[in-house]
């Protein structure tokens, strides 16, 4: 039965006349914002200086990815970019779109190029599309077919692979600050077409923004959850802490993998590692799993955190960290689990040092204030007569031919104050470096 002119959905979305049947869109679908001043956070790509609202005083925009947590308005700003410059816009997910879907996209954006209409082309979680999917985007991207903007929640860098990543900008969207999420709040209250009219009131407010965790969406949905349970002949809507827990409770708050929880989890779990706690370490590891983290954003920490935090204290660390993620790439999860498991419990039980963390970071800033000073001419390669004549190379001793491999040898500037950056603590494998340490370079490893 058609829909009369005069028909006006009630609070809750319903056309009394079908009989309750057909739904609204969800309210973080009707307040999305629809200019770059409509939206909230995100200051240092759409500022008055930003790139994003460059590329559209320009009327020029390259192909891009979002890289950002979940709520902070990677779709958003691919739609402000389509409905701007008057592009056609094509949605796909990567989770439940295959090869055949994009070469459909890209067969949609000829025909409209052929009307004379550009077309952006978006995929979300672009991340999970794998290498032949992502090679089918190379040719249109490169012709300019399409402009291409994905979105992904995980770093690009070992998601996305090289020749796509080479043709587009990465861009980094942060997390929406507490009071960018408040704005986007009041905002829904003041100007939603269900909602505008009636006097809606938030009594914990607090509650609301901790539970959405830097996510405008995950805020959104909650206050719309909270308004449905409140009866629909109220003039005034309260949403107190009691009613936003009982619109919660069925949800799953306690795990978001681009919300606060995901941060601080992953903090506990790795300084669970540090203290060398297993027990902590693998409770830590469990809620990440039982979350849906990706298990391949756990093995590359854990990576991480074996040269970070062992160090050569005990080597082999870092090689089973390695091997841990590779088989965490081949076997995916739930069998996965075995391996962080066994990964998990070495590193936090081996021996730790963080001696070459350290000292990389005081070298980098020597390095830095240090620049100017030349690389001595004994250390030089002389690979032409003419630099061989020019003293490149000249006096370099070759340890190999000394007792013991070793000479002692100046191998800093001149001009530089030799120090020690590496400084081997007494655990594990780096007891014995210190002592070898100690006895070739006496007068800076002091034992």
């Amino acid at each position: 039965m058609a829909l009369k002119a005069d028909m006006q959905p009630d609070l809750f979305g319903f056309f009394p006349s079908t009989g309750g049947g057909e739904l609204f869109q969800p309210l973080a679908e009707r307040v999305r914002p629809r200019t770059l001043d409509e939206l909230a956070g995100q200051e240092h790509l759409v500022g008055s200086d930003g790139p994003l609202r460059r590329y559209l005083a320009s009327g020029q925009i390259p192909s891009m990815i979002f890289w950002g947590p979940p709520g902070s308005g990677k779709t958003t700003l691919a739609e402000i970019f389509a409905n701007s410059m008057n592009y056609r816009f094509e949605q796909l997910s990567a989770i439940d779109s295959g090869v055949k879907d994009v070469r459909r996209a890209l067969e949609n954006a000829e025909k409209s190029r052929r009307a004379g209409f550009y077309t952006i082309l978006f995929i979300d979680e672009i991340h999970r599309f794998n290498k032949a999917q992502q090679d089918t985007l190379l040719h249109a991207i490169e012709q300019g077919l399409i402009v291409l903007i994905g979105a992904t929640t995980e770093n690009p860098s070992f998601e996305v692979n090289a020749a796509l990543l080479s043709r587009m900008q990465v861009y980094i969207l942060k997390p929406l600050g507490n009071a960018e999420i408040e704005a986007v709040i009041h905002r829904a209250l003041k100007e939603d077409r269900l909602l505008k009219d009636h006097s809606v009131k938030i009594r914990d407010l607090d509650f609301l923004l901790q539970f959405s965790g830097g996510d405008a969406r995950k805020a959104l949905n909650a206050v719309e959850a909270a308004v449905s349970l409140l009866p629909k002949d109220a003039t005034e809507l309260v949403l107190t802490r009691e009613l936003l827990e009982q619109a919660l409770q069925h949800r799953a708050p306690i795990y978001d993998k681009g919300g606060e929880y995901h941060y601080d989890i992953i903090s506990a779990f790795i300084k669970s590692m540090r203290g060398s706690d297993p027990d902590a370490a693998l409770f830590w590891l469990a809620r990440m799993i039982q979350g849906g983290e990706d298990p391949k954003f756990i093995a590359r920490r854990m990576v991480i955190f074996a040269s970070e935090d062992i160090g050569n204290a005990d080597p082999y660390a870092l090689t089973l960290a390695i091997s841990v993620f590779h088989a965490v790439e081949l076997i995916g999860l739930p069998e996965a689990r075995i391996n962080l498991a066994q990964g998990v419990t070495y590193l936090a039980s081996a021996p730790k040092s963080n001696a070459s963390y350290q000292g990389l970071n005081e070298a980098m800033g020597d390095a830095g204030n240090l620049q100017h000073l030349p690389v001595p001419l004994h250390l030089r390669n002389a690979p032409t007569k003419l630099m061989k004549n020019e003293g490149y190379g000249a006096g370099y001793k070759y340890p190999h031919s000394f007792p013991g491999h070793f000479v002692r040898e100046r191998y800093f500037p001149e001009g530089m104050d030799i120090k020690a950056y590496y400084r081997p603590g007494d655990e594990g494998r780096e007891k014995f470096l210190r002592e070898r340490l100690g006895s070739l370079w006496n007068d800076r490893y002091r034992m």
